[in-house]
């Protein structure tokens, strides 16, 4: 499964966003992997997302596998909201 966001964050997805998102997934135990212009991180190291360099405007895919993905994608798309993170999109 898989959502697409736009970031929205000012500084794009640095330490804080990226500590943010790796901590709401914990509880889960599903793959989950964050997208960016041809290149992917393993959402659960903030090192790997912060590798990345995600700016502000970027359009970015969290793509979950496993038994819990659809409540997984569900946190996270919560979470990117709620902190200002991103917004949801279509595409």
């Amino acid at each position: 499964m898989e959502r697409h966001f736009k970031v929205t964050a000012t500084e794009g997805i640095h330490a804080r966003p990226a500590a943010i998102l790796v901590s709401a997934i914990k509880p889960f135990i599903s793959a989950v992997e964050l997208k960016y212009n041809g290149q992917s991180a393993n959402l659960r190291s903030i090192l790997s997302v912060m590798t990345l360099c995600v700016p502000v405007h970027a359009m970015i895919t969290i793509v979950a596998e496993g038994d819990d993905s659809k409540e997984l994608l569900d946190k996270l798309s919560e979470v990117i909201l709620s902190q200002g993170i991103g917004e949801g999109c279509e595409n």
